[in-house]
């Protein structure tokens, strides 16, 4: 019998949810919990904010959780960024029209031993991320690294590998005060108070990276025993702005890789007196917005090159690359809410400011929507998309840019010629706001399609109930505009 947060009996093995290199990989993680001696073990799922969510299990329960998986409350996928629970759990279907979601139920936790890492600055800690499924065995159709994962094989049978490349903004500061009194709680609670770190408004300057350094070493320390691809750390131009970059990687690992860094990040700086945040416009003053870019290109499955890469001498990317770019563009309004999922990521959206406000694409543009990098024998050779803010949920985000891509490929799409006045070229904008991004996705049959209708539904209804809370909450703006005029 198994304890109701252990799963159920031989679940992984009955509906054979692991291939050989899962089990194999789990052979390995149960030695290496003996030989380092752990303590404890947390299994985390990305939920659908690229939140993780999860249990500590003792070690002694490792091979129970290997073998029946990990009870979880079916009421963690009803959460939107406040955790408030925005359906109706306790009515029939749970307001998913899912049997499986009636009542607050369980699904279950299946650990993926392939993620497996140790926590450095936690105690006798391993960590690994897990899928979620139902108690039947179905996959839970919320479950967003399942969707990665789908668009993934998609491109596969393409015959070819998606790779990305991580470009992330942070602010880091110290922490002040993390207003803990009880009348601060709520959801969501008051925010931190904090200072700076540095005055920032020197780019790149290596007395502002000194005075950063300290913090950064630490961070830099752990990340890297995480066996995080990292390739640069940087001082952003903004006060207390950090920029950090990843080597490229395939398939789901720079989604998995994105999760686990950004949980690292905030629970490193945490045990170090700093509040770390992926916001993207924090309401401070003085501060720049945070973008996340992502690189990303083809490789062809057969001659395991580059397939962005050009012929011609005077072209930046391959007939291929240009098709996917055209796709791109062409689902750039319905992709925002994926990769600009909070009403404040909008805010980052403006003419002359390094991030993009209109759907254009430019030759090593960095005004563009999307920057073309590399050419001719240049194994580089990629599409930047700066769009995203570094609070998207990675496996939503490189979806997106899949799917989006290989409609250009499928359709042999042309893109508008590339732009050199990014800001003064006329194009389609983006979306202002998520209210009209949750429209965009809605009128874009195309990606409902891939994602599908239900999960669509689904992360809509999350997005509207955080729009309706903060249409009905009245900003130190309108207080400010109104209260003495009138």
């Amino acid at each position: 019998m198994t304890n109701a947060s252990t799963g159920k009996d031989n679940f992984i093995k009955k509906y054979d949810l692991w291939d050989t290199s899962q089990i194999n990989a789990a052979k390995e993680v149960i030695k290496k919990i003996k030989s380092l001696d752990l303590d404890v073990l947390r299994i985390s799922f990305p939920d659908q904010h690229g939140i993780l969510r999860g249990k500590t299990i003792m070690a002694s329960e490792v091979l129970s959780a290997f073998s029946n998986g990990i009870s979880m409350v079916t009421t963690l996928l009803a959460k939107d960024t406040s955790h408030k629970t925005v359906f109706p759990w306790f009515t029939e279907g749970g307001g998913f029209k899912l049997k499986e979601m009636t009542g607050g139920g369980d699904f279950l936790m299946i650990p993926d031993p392939k993620t497996f890492r140790v926590l450095p600055w936690a105690k006798k800690t391993g960590w690994i991320l897990a899928d979620i499924y139902f108690p039947n065995g179905k996959p839970v159709p919320f479950s967003t690294r399942q969707i990665l994962r789908n668009a993934v094989t998609e491109v596969n049978n393409k015959g070819y590998e998606y790779c990305s490349g991580l470009e992330i903004e942070f602010h880091l500061f110290k922490l002040e005060d993390p207003k803990l009194m009880p009348h601060q709680a709520g959801q969501p609670p008051e925010p931190p108070e904090v200072s700076l770190l540095a005055h920032g408004f020197q780019y790149l300057t290596e007395q502002r990276m000194d005075e950063l350094d300290p913090y950064l070493e630490t961070l830099r320390e752990y990340l890297t025993k995480l066996e995080l691809p990292l390739r640069t750390l940087e001082v952003e131009f903004g006060p207390s702005q950090i920029e950090i970059t990843f080597d490229p990687r395939n398939g789901i690992e720079s989604a998995d890789n994105m999760i686990l860094f950004r949980n690292a990040v905030k629970q490193i700086a945490h045990r170090q007196g700093l509040h770390a945040t992926f916001m993207c416009r924090p309401n401070l003053p003085n501060l720049f917005s945070s973008g996340w870019h992502l690189h990303q290109s083809l490789i062809d499955l057969k001659t395991k090159k580059n397939a962005f890469i050009p012929e011609k001498v005077d072209e930046t990317l391959s007939q291929i690359g240009l098709e996917f770019i055209a796709g791109l563009l062409k689902h750039a309004q319905g992709s925002s809410i994926f990769t600009t999922p909070t009403i404040n990521g909008y805010k980052r959206y403006q003419p002359y400011s390094l991030a993009p406000d209109r759907v254009l694409w430019g030759k090593d543009n960095r005004g563009a929507m999307l920057r073309a990098i590399g050419g001719i024998k240049d194994k580089t050779t990629r599409i930047e998309n700066r769009m995203g803010e570094p609070t998207a949920n990675p496996y939503l985000y490189l979806a997106s840019q899949i799917y989006s891509g290989l409609d250009g490929i499928d359709n042999k799409l042309t893109p508008a010629i590339p732009v050199d006045a990014a800001y003064d070229t006329e194009a389609e904008m983006l979306p202002k706001s998520l209210m009209e991004a949750v429209k965009a996705l809605r009128d874009d049959t195309y990606l409902v399609q891939q994602f599908g209708a239900q999960f669509c539904d689904y992360l809509l209804h999350i997005k509207e109930a955080e729009i309706s809370r903060f249409l009905s909450t009245v900003t130190d703006w309108e207080h400010k505009e109104y209260f003495e005029i009138f």
